[in-house]
């Protein structure tokens, strides 16, 4: 919860104005160290088998990704080039392994109402990081994002959908008490 509140909050619109952009990549390189450690967790909780235990290490990289890019946009004066090559690019991968990690997560949820309700936020939050990551990627000519407003956006509706799934989780592993 905590990593998906980072980025929501670094996301929200006119944040970058509000506060100096160094603390708005900041909060965002924190927030990823929160997934990657919420994601190391849930890798070693797992069974190593099955569609879980490949969902968790697709999602374990996934953090590891944005890591990588959230730590290098805090660099100033990267060139269009730059950004893409050390920060869209490992965004991307990223939100292409938060996406595959979804999509391997939902057959397994299926028969459990919150584990499913769990697993269509988190698919539905990588849809929305991957086109916030498609969005954010900077036009050689005009070293300006293809979109900044998607990429913004993107990023805030996945965070959201992240923490309502993160709030969730305790009631998908509680286990029924003897009567």
């Amino acid at each position: 919860m905590l990593g998906s509140a980072c980025f929501a909050i670094a996301s929200i619109p006119y944040a970058a104005k509000l506060a100096h952009q160094s603390i708005v990549g900041v909060t965002y390189f924190v927030g990823s160290i929160f997934f990657t450690a919420a994601a190391f967790e849930q890798l070693r909780a797992c069974r190593p088998d099955g569609l879980e235990w490949w969902a968790s290490i697709v999602q374990f990289a996934g953090t590891i990704f944005f890591n990588v890019s959230t730590f290098t946009a805090m660099k100033q004066g990267l060139s269009g080039h730059e950004t893409n090559l050390l920060v869209w690019a490992p965004d991307v991968a990223g939100s292409a392994c938060f996406l595959v990690s979804s999509a391997l997560a939902v057959p397994e949820a299926r028969g459990h109402n919150i584990a499913t309700r769990i697993a269509v936020e988190n698919l539905v939050g990588s849809v929305a990081f991957g086109l916030s990551a498609i969005a954010s990627y900077v036009v050689p000519n005009t070293d300006q994002a293809v979109n900044a407003s998607l990429a913004t956006s993107g990023t805030l509706i996945g965070a959201i959908l992240f923490f309502r799934a993160a709030q969730l989780l305790p009631r998908a592993t509680e286990r029924p008490r003897p009567g």
